[in-house]
């Protein structure tokens, strides 16, 4: 049935590796936005929303009605649109409820205190594990994919699964697990319960790195993950992890992520401007 595979357009942002999607069910003429993009320069501190505006024509283009805007947990390597296509669309932005613990750790980090709520009011919805809400005519589900962050899901919306970082396409491997609430074997314990999704199922992954200087891509199939991935070719969870931890000593932090956490926190919001008009960021030094 045409319902149970709805069309999905990517948006490649080249500067973060990141991808955007707008997931359609064509039969309503309605959709939703998933992990939209809110570009930040970080040398300057300048912000755009030239990525945001791109989604945005599309959707006009196709005469869609907008009835999403979806996080699938707080970025550290870009700025989320969430706030703004929520604002530009009139849609209730989303993300899931653990949300409300990556707050608390992070506002501890930065010493944010009452200037960052740690209660998710920053969305109009907080998805729990297991839940079901609806995109047009089709109807999403709700999977907690903690280890990559304490929050992270993943949307099931038809053959179609939006995986965020816990697998990139299978020539590359699979997220990190070293910041601040992160855990390995919870991404392993992720990681298979996405596999045991049927095989053809479509997995839309949140960035690609493009190895070996190729095309970007973004959709794979649990299929094609579970072959080759070099990261799932492991005999059990204590192998994973060791893989990943070792991997991960490797890896510098974001250039984004103590910027863009401040950010992605309020649900793609700015902090509070000062006295003076101005929003500013804070820097923790020699914590990372």
């Amino acid at each position: 049935m045409p319902s149970e595979r709805p069309e999905v357009v990517g948006f490649y942002h080249e500067p973060t590796g990141s991808v955007q999607y707008v997931v359609i069910d064509n039969a309503s003429a309605r959709c939703a936005i998933v992990d939209p993009v809110w570009d930040y320069d970080p040398a300057s501190g300048r912000t755009s929303t030239r990525h945001a505006d791109e989604i945005l024509a599309f959707i006009e283009r196709r005469e869609l009605g907008v009835d999403w805007v979806l996080d699938t947990h707080p970025h550290a390597d870009h700025f989320s649109a969430a706030g703004y296509l929520g604002r530009m669309t009139g849609a209730p932005r989303a993300i899931g409820a653990e949300v409300i613990a990556v707050q608390q750790l992070w506002q501890a980090i930065y010493n944010l205190g009452d200037a960052l709520p740690a209660d998710g009011r920053q969305w109009d919805r907080l998805f729990a594990d297991g839940e079901t809400f609806r995109i047009g005519h089709l109807t999403a589900h709700v999977m907690f994919s903690p280890g990559h962050t304490l929050a992270s899901i993943t949307y099931r919306v038809g053959d179609a699964a939006f995986v965020h970082d816990t697998l990139f396409q299978p020539d590359f491997g699979t997220a990190r697990a070293d910041f601040p609430g992160a855990d390995a074997r919870a991404l392993y314990d992720t990681i298979q319960r996405i596999l045991a999704l049927p095989d053809e199922t479509r997995l839309f992954t949140g960035h690609d790195y493009r190895p070996g200087g190729r095309a970007p891509a973004w959709e794979s199939s649990v299929a094609a993950q579970r072959a080759h991935n070099p990261h799932l070719q492991v005999a059990d969870a204590a192998e994973y992890v060791a893989l990943r931890q070792a991997r991960d000593t490797e890896l510098p932090i974001p250039d984004r992520m103590l910027a863009a956490l401040q950010i992605n926190l309020r649900g793609g919001q700015r902090p509070p401007a000062e006295d003076n008009g101005s929003t500013y960021l804070k820097i923790p030094l020699d914590r990372f």
